[in-house]
């Protein structure tokens, strides 16, 4: 199981595909996980096939379908697993997250000479598609962190979309 994968809470009233999934007999190996945006995922099996179910906000399904869905894509279509496009940046600007999740913020790393920066972006939420536009780049923010510095490294998932 994946350093995310732990338990989580359950998903909110209005996320139905996880009841839908067991109502036609999924079984699950997940049904949260540790990262903001995204806590809601699922993963198991349903009439013999492996299936997800992405938390319904854009910013939660871009997010957890890099870190879930395209690695399980290739490994069923027996590809080579890639790597998660992952990069240590340094920090543009410092910053504070709630500690317990892993975070995942829309953010924009750019070059400065062989130096990649990163900088989140500022957005309202997993619904917030206009942030999600701007960004090529995903800021993570271990579960274990409160405070990153300016000019710490910090990792960034970058978006294959994007990028």
């Amino acid at each position: 199981m994946c350093w995310f994968c732990r338990a989580a809470s359950r998903w909110g009233s209005y996320d139905l595909v996880e009841s839908a999934l067991k109502a036609m007999g999924a079984e699950f190996f997940f049904d949260a996980v540790a990262i903001r945006p995204g806590k809601p995922a699922v993963f198991g099996m349903c009439q013999g096939k492996p299936v997800f179910g992405l938390p319904g906000n854009p910013v939660s399904t871009m997010v957890t379908f890099e870190l879930f869905v395209a690695p399980a894509i290739d490994l069923l279509s027996s590809a080579e697993a890639r790597a998660l496009p992952l990069l240590e940046a340094r920090l543009a600007e410092a910053m504070k997250e709630k500690p317990g999740l892993t975070h995942f913020l829309p953010a924009r790393v750019e070059w400065r000479g062989a130096v990649a920066e990163v900088k989140a972006l500022k957005w309202q939420g997993s619904g917030d598609i206009a942030a999600l536009a701007k960004a090529n780049c995903f800021l993570m923010v271990p579960a274990d962190r409160e405070k990153i510095e300016a000019g710490e490294n910090a990792s960034v998932l970058l978006r294959k979309d994007v990028v």
